[in-house]
């Protein structure tokens, strides 16, 4: 299936489910990663209003900006950090009002420290969640020296075991990190050619590019991959279901963290008073657990993060770490776009 099929298609069965699965209130439309349609990241929202609101879903960054770019509305967006740029420029949103966001002091300043989020003109970005995408592999197949190296993701004793994501932004930070590259800020044009070679290297052993953690731990259940680049909630879901796997997070290489949040359409159809109730939901203490809890995803709000054990952090594998850190921060958008081109002519196969 193409791209722009799966886009559609995808984008079809996540409306209907939105409809169907929740009474949803139609004065606020939240664009959203399938899966974020769940109660436990909005209590306060819920028990005001008594519904949940409406849901339309993306599968990746790219998906979704080209569908609001199309003309798509909604009232909030859940966009990963180095989106917003492209969102600012195409003039898509505008500032929040802090003002009517108490606990927006809570969240780490680490999250609030790029300009792309915070000028003078107001506050463009609310993060909320994050995590790390590293190697989640099946420990009756795979030994846990096998995955000490990025490397194991161009081993021919994997070819066509093997699955990577289908987007830009994490398979780069992938290929960066296996060429020696952990800050991705300032690539020189010998970098992204090594980085580039070795990815079109990994393509070889691909059995599939994953597009959502449901896709994925479908195939890992069936034993069809044993090696992914993947994010902490797939590795959550195959535990609960007793699937044996396990999360390397300490490759000699390194791993990538990033983050996510919500920016405020301009023009938007809904209730603004709905959507600051949102935000504000999801930036309160219960959140926090629930998204750990459902998703293995860290919390902005340090606050909250600090009332969660360490038990619980490294049972969900968030928990600190001491190794190479590629932090997917926002980076210039020509050299995203450049990227995404690439990453898109690896896939055909050139």
């Amino acid at each position: 299936m193409t791209r722009i099929a799966k886009f559609f298609a995808s984008t079809a069965i996540s409306l209907a489910f939105s409809t169907a699965a929740h009474a949803a209130d139609p004065d606020l439309v939240v664009f959203d990663w399938a899966g974020f349609e769940n109660q436990a990241l909005i209590e306060d929202y819920v028990a005001k209003y008594g519904q949940m609101p409406t849901y339309s879903f993306f599968g990746d960054d790219d998906e979704a900006f080209q569908k609001v770019s199309s003309g798509f509305k909604a009232d909030v967006a859940h966009p990963c950090a180095q989106m917003v740029q492209k969102y600012r420029d195409a003039g898509l949103i505008e500032p929040w009002d802090i003002s009517k966001i108490p606990l927006y002091g809570e969240i780490g300043e680490r999250y609030k420290t790029s300009k792309i989020f915070a000028d003078d003109q107001g506050v463009w970005y609310i993060p909320t969640d994050g995590a790390y995408t590293a190697i989640a592999y099946n420990t009756e197949q795979v030994t846990p020296e096998q995955v000490a190296s990025l490397q194991v993701f161009v081993d021919p004793a994997f070819a066509g075991r093997i699955s990577l994501p289908d987007n830009t932004d994490d398979t780069w930070s992938l290929a960066l990190l296996a060429t020696g590259v952990s800050d991705w800020t300032n690539i020189t044009e010998e970098q992204f050619q090594a980085a580039a070679a070795w990815l079109r290297q990994a393509h070889q052993n691909v059995r599939t590019y994953w597009a959502d953690p449901s896709e994925l731990a479908q195939l890992r259940k069936t034993g069809e991959v044993v090696i992914a680049w993947t994010w902490n909630d797939g590795v959550a879901t195959l535990r609960r279901e007793g699937v044996p796997v396990a999360f390397q997070r300490t490759p000699k290489e390194g791993v990538a963290n990033w983050f996510c949040g919500y920016v405020n359409f301009k023009d938007a159809p809904g209730s603004e008073e709905k959507a600051y109730d949102f935000i504000n939901a999801w930036l309160s203490h219960g959140s926090a657990k629930g998204l750990l809890e459902n998703f293995g995803y860290v919390h902005s709000n340090d606050v909250a993060m600090s009332e969660i054990s360490i038990d619980e952090l490294k049972a969900g594998d968030v928990d600190p770490i001491n190794g190479i850190l590629l932090s997917q921060t926002p980076i210039d958008p020509a050299m995203r776009d450049r990227m995404t081109q690439e990453f898109e002519t690896i896939k055909a196969g050139f």
